[in-house]
């Protein structure tokens, strides 16, 4: 059974809230789907990665300053040890996107359960905290994206490679690897931002091209257009007060949300409330 209005509506402000938090949106999507009562099979999951083009949309509309000048930065010359961003970003891409299309069904077959996430949100949560714990004592880090290698880049995207894994949550990877190749927190949730958009809008079309026959025709087009509008509309909403918020704090909080909730959800597939 496909979402209705109100199913998408819901799915796409869970989506639209959690893709840019440590969180994990798909674990969250996953289990949003189960509560509602819709299953996992390939229309409910080609549904879950399709409506996150809207949310890195709203990247798109934040940022869209600064990608159109690393746009005019990539037709002149750099000086020496100056980064060209398009760059950077395109080599962090590279391996979600190889490792992406190679596992993709495997993936799709074996990952997207709840005990899946259960599991992947409470390892991420503890993951969070050794991290914040290991970095407690650097000083701020890099803050300019132009300063940073595309071996750099490189290493982060193999981190955004773990985020293939439901729950994981490629903000939390992408933020994390960043932080630890020496990046400030700040410039390395605005660096995940900016590699979301290939790879969202890579996984978003691939899968719509792949299986979303069914769900662009009839009656499920509708709801999958409501749930891409409203999670554009709540990821437009959250991603400034994220920065805004860790300029001031640590990941902590994300972190003990991550832990608790994926051992409530643990619990509630223990007793088979969830599947």
């Amino acid at each position: 059974m496909g979402p209705s209005v109100l199913d998408a509506i819901l799915l796409g402000l869970v989506e639209g809230v959690t893709e840019f938090l440590p969180v994990s949106s798909t674990g969250h999507l996953i289990v949003a789907q189960r509560l509602l009562g819709l299953g996992a099979d390939a229309a409910n999951n080609v549904f879950a990665v399709g409506i996150q083009i809207g949310a890195i949309t709203a990247i798109l509309v934040l940022y869209w300053r600064r990608l159109l000048e690393a746009l005019r930065t990539c037709l002149r010359r750099s000086p020496p040890g100056r980064r060209k961003l398009l760059w950077q970003i395109a080599v962090a891409a590279v391996p979600a996107v190889v490792l992406g299309l190679l596992a993709d069904d495997w993936i799709d077959e074996h990952l997207f359960s709840s005990r899946v996430v259960a599991t992947t949100m409470v390892v991420g949560g503890i993951l969070l905290l050794l991290l914040e714990r290991l970095l407690r004592n650097r000083g701020a880090g890099q803050q300019d994206l132009a300063a940073m290698s595309y071996v750099t880049a490189l290493g982060i995207g193999m981190f955004q490679c773990l985020a293939l894994v439901p729950g994981t949550s490629r903000s939390a990877a992408t933020i994390a690897g960043a932080m630890l190749l020496g990046m400030s927190r700040t410039t390395a949730a605005e660096f995940s931002f900016l590699v979301g958009l290939p790879i969202l809008y890579g996984a978003g079309f691939y899968k719509l091209a792949k299986g979303g026959g069914a769900l662009l025709g009839g009656e499920a087009l509708v709801p999958f257009l409501v749930g891409t509008a409203v999670s554009f509309v709540s990821a437009l909403l959250v991603v400034g007060p994220f920065v805004a918020f860790l300029r001031r704090h640590t990941f902590a909080p994300f972190a003990w949300y991550r832990i608790a909730g994926g051992a409530l959800l643990g619990w509630l597939c223990w007793i088979e409330f969830v599947a």
